[in-house]
């Protein structure tokens, strides 16, 4: 783990890049790993309509999104609302959430885990199932791992997983 009194600089053009064949895709900014266990940060940008995320919560993190651009919904604890261009949310640990980019909308957001989990590899398998390279199967065996928990993994299995 990096030392948490070192800071920590992460350039666009040198983060890792994974694209999704439909377009946008993820921005890998700092792992756990990179920040000493405080946090893990991403930039997901998602094409017209798109989904996210399933419903899925975490055990040990919140999760914060910051909508840079464009219009996402967020469903949390099962109700749905709408974060345009400068929104904030936070969902605590436990709560189930899914979020995609609002129909006809595009949706930049910043996504930042804290505490951080190493979850890189994740995203990496995440991209591998969006080109077809894997299966959705393969993230089921890692939910603790990644503390990433699915709400209906029967459900995610028979639609195809998602992002």
């Amino acid at each position: 783990m990096s030392d948490t009194r070192q800071p920590l600089i992460a350039h666009a053009e040198q983060a890792e890049r994974i694209g999704f064949p439909q377009g946008g895709g993820f921005l890998l900014l700092a792992d756990a790993c990179d920040t000493g266990g405080v946090a893990g940060v991403n930039r997901l940008t998602l094409p017209r309509g798109a989904t996210g995320a399933r419903p899925h919560h975490h055990t040990r993190s919140t999760e914060l999104f910051y909508v840079l651009d464009g219009s996402a919904w967020f469903t949390l604890d099962g109700r749905t609302t709408t974060v345009t261009s400068g929104g904030l949310v936070s969902v605590p640990p436990g709560l189930p959430h899914a979020f995609g980019a609002s129909p006809g909308a595009t949706a930049d957001l910043l996504i930042l885990l804290t505490p951080g989990v190493d979850r890189f590899d994740y995203f990496r398998t995440l991209g591998r199932i969006q080109h077809g390279l894997d299966t959705f199967d393969s993230l089921l065996a890692e939910q603790d791992h990644y503390d990433v928990h699915f709400e209906d993994e029967g459900l995610a299995l028979r639609s195809g997983g998602g992002r």
